[in-house]
């Protein structure tokens, strides 16, 4: 555990369960909102242009209004949401993970604000070590060798 109490899973947990209920209410009620999140947990598909990507903030703003919040959905992990992007208004579906969300602003106030980091995306594990992670396929292996 982090020795930093706000970097703790149970304070991750606490604030993940208050974005995604902050989140919830506000497309419950129909309220168009923007967050301020860290661009390097999202994801888009398709991928956007890099010359597109390259102007984004390391943490950007993105106004969910008109189609884009109609289109917006929440899980307890993540934000959904398609919108376009740059001068050709680029299409792509958008997945934020809550936790990368640092505020959400309704009109001038932002209603929420997240201090917990995202934990990074666990190293895929080398393809050889995943093989011999399963003890069938290390008896498969040394079958092979005699």
């Amino acid at each position: 555990m982090s020795s930093n109490p706000f970097q703790s899973d149970e304070f991750r947990a606490i604030q993940r369960e208050h974005l995604f209920r902050t989140i919830t209410f506000l497309l419950e009620q129909g309220l168009e909102f923007a967050v301020a999140a860290e661009v390097q947990y999202m994801s888009f598909d398709p991928e956007i242009p890099s010359e597109i990507r390259e102007r984004f903030a390391p943490i950007s703003l993105f106004v969910l209004s008109n189609y884009t919040f109609e289109s917006a959905t929440v899980d307890e992990e993540a934000l959904y949401f398609e919108a376009g992007f740059g001068e050709q208004d680029f299409g792509s579906h958008v997945t934020l993970p809550l936790l990368a969300i640092r505020q959400i602003v309704v009109g001038e106030y932002p209603v929420a604000v997240n201090i917990a980091e995202p934990l990074p995306s666990p190293a895929p594990e080398r393809s050889m070590e995943a093989l011999l992670s399963n003890p069938e396929n290390l008896k498969l292996l040394k079958k092979k060798r005699k």
